[in-house]
């Protein structure tokens, strides 16, 4: 994996040979950008800047011909579900890639680095946390999933977003005795209801006790119709 960059110009990045660095600062003399009001100074908006660093990643990866997928609340929001981007950017790359996806952002001056977890690695982008991520839900990001993508606009940027029924699965079984919030995923069922194949999630979350509660409060909610058979 390439070493991350410590200088400044790693920090801020370039894309396409003009470094990120001065699109940000464009951004900050336009506060409109970032939803600021006019007159009021670079107020930051979270949420518009997490999509603008998604579309500079994107964009790279869509460039360089990477086989990757907007996962996260940015795949949510792509998808059409509502609420504020808090986080940060997730992008699905296969494990045998990570080499490659990293190499085309450190060219770009991106700063990559490898955290203690074996599941992902990091960068920044325009000050934005971006993850890249290898497994989801403890399974690794495979050429099939990544085949079921689906090109969705992230803003401005089309690029491939996970299935609404993968992306609802990953939260799904994500769910643990340490990790149980179903208010955050409830309106993203109710959001995604339609795209999601619940057969599958069904199916695949199978056995397991949070998802299947999860499953069950959709039901009692009518988000979703009971299993077939039932």
């Amino acid at each position: 994996m390439p070493k991350a960059k410590d200088t400044a110009e790693s920090e801020h990045g370039t894309l396409s040979g003009a470094p990120l660095a001065e699109y940000s600062a464009e951004m900050a003399l336009h506060p409109a950008a970032l939803g600021a009001p006019e007159g009021q100074g670079p107020a930051p908006d979270r949420h518009q800047a997490i999509l603008e660093a998604a579309k500079q990643v994107g964009s790279l990866l869509k460039r360089q011909g990477h086989c990757f997928a907007v996962a996260g609340s940015v795949a949510v929001h792509a998808h059409g579900g509502s609420g504020r981007l808090q986080n940060d950017a997730d992008f699905c790359v296969r494990r045998e890639d990570a080499d490659a996806v990293a190499a085309t952002l450190n060219e770009a001056g991106l700063s990559v680095v490898e955290p203690p977890e074996d599941w992902l690695w990091k960068a920044k982008c325009l000050g934005q946390d971006i993850d890249l991520l290898f497994e989801l839900a403890h399974e690794p990001v495979t050429s099939e999933v990544l085949g079921r993508a689906v090109e969705l606009p992230v803003d401005s940027v089309h690029m491939p977003v996970l299935a609404a029924t993968d992306l609802v699965w990953s939260l799904l079984a994500s769910f643990s005795e340490h990790h149980c919030d179903f208010g955050a995923v409830l309106p993203i069922a109710r959001a995604l209801r339609e795209k999601v194949d619940w057969e599958r999630v069904r199916e695949d979350c199978s056995g397991a006790p949070m998802p299947e509660a999860f499953l069950y409060l959709l039901e009692r909610l009518q988000v979703i119709a009971p299993a077939s058979g039932t």
